[in-house]
C-alpha cells in the first residue's frame, strides 16, 4: 500500500461542513448524507467536503482535535513518553494535509497547526527509527506496534521488511549447512 492509497482511505473520515445550499438527503453506497440546509452543520466524508469546498458550496469546520492547545498537549505528551501515545485520529496526518491544502481559510491558526502536526510526525518517526534500530540489533522475531497509524506503518514498513530480509539471508549464510561435510585427512 502506498501513501496515495492510505490518503484515499482517510478521505472516508467524517468531517463537519456548513453548506450554503439546500438539498434533500442523498443516498450513496457508503450511506445516506444530508439533508443539506444553508447554515446548518452536517457531517460528510472528507472527500465530499473537499469537493464542495472547491466549488464554494460550503465552509469546513476543523475537527475538534485540530486545535492549537490540544495539539500542543498531544505533541508534548508524545515527546515525554518512550512508547507511542494515542493520536487524535487514525488519519491525523492525511486529514490535516487535505484540510490545510484545500480549506486553510476555514482553519484558525492554520500555520501553527501545520507546524504542530509536523512536530508530532517528526517525533513519532524518530521514535519509530529508534524502535526499529533496537528491534534489529536485538534480533527480535516480532514487534508490537501499538498506537501507530497506517501512514506511519506504511512509511517505515518497506524499509523494515527489507532490513529483516537481509538479516535473515545473513543469518542463513552464517549457519553451517547440513550438506557440507568436513574432510578428514
Amino acid at each position: 500500500m502506498d501513501a496515495a492509497e492510505v490518503e484515499f482511505l482517510a478521505e472516508k473520515e467524517l468531517v463537519t461542513i456548513i453548506p450554503n445550499f439546500s438539498l434533500d438527503k442523498i443516498y450513496l453506497i457508503g450511506g445516506d448524507l444530508g439533508p443539506f440546509n444553508p447554515g446548518l452543520p452536517v457531517e460528510v466524508p472528507l472527500w465530499l467536503a473537499i469537493n464542495l469546498k472547491q466549488r464554494q458550496k460550503c465552509r469546513l469546520l476543523p475537527p475538534e482535535w485540530m486545535d492549537v492547545e490540544k495539539l500542543e498537549q498531544i505533541r508534548d505528551q508524545e515527546r515525554k513518553e518512550e512508547t507511542f501515545t494515542p493520536v487524535p485520529s487514525p488519519h491525523y496526518m492525511e486529514i490535516t494535509k487535505l484540510l490545510l491544502n484545500h480549506a486553510s481559510d476555514n482553519i484558525p491558526k492554520a500555520d501553527i497547526i501545520r507546524t504542530l502536526i509536523k512536530d508530532l510526525w517528526d517525533t513519532r518517526m524518530a521514535k519509530l527509527r529508534v524502535s526499529a534500530d533496537s528491534f534489529v540489533r536485538q534480533q527480535e522475531a516480532h514487534a508490537k506496534l501499538d498506537n501507530l497509524t497506517l501512514m506511519e506503518i506504511n512509511t517505515s514498513g518497506a524499509f523494515l521488511t527489507q532490513a529483516l530480509n537481509h538479516m535473515y539471508k545473513l543469518r542463513t549464510n552464517l549457519q553451517p549447512s547440513e550438506s557440507t561435510q568436513s574432510q578428514e585427512f
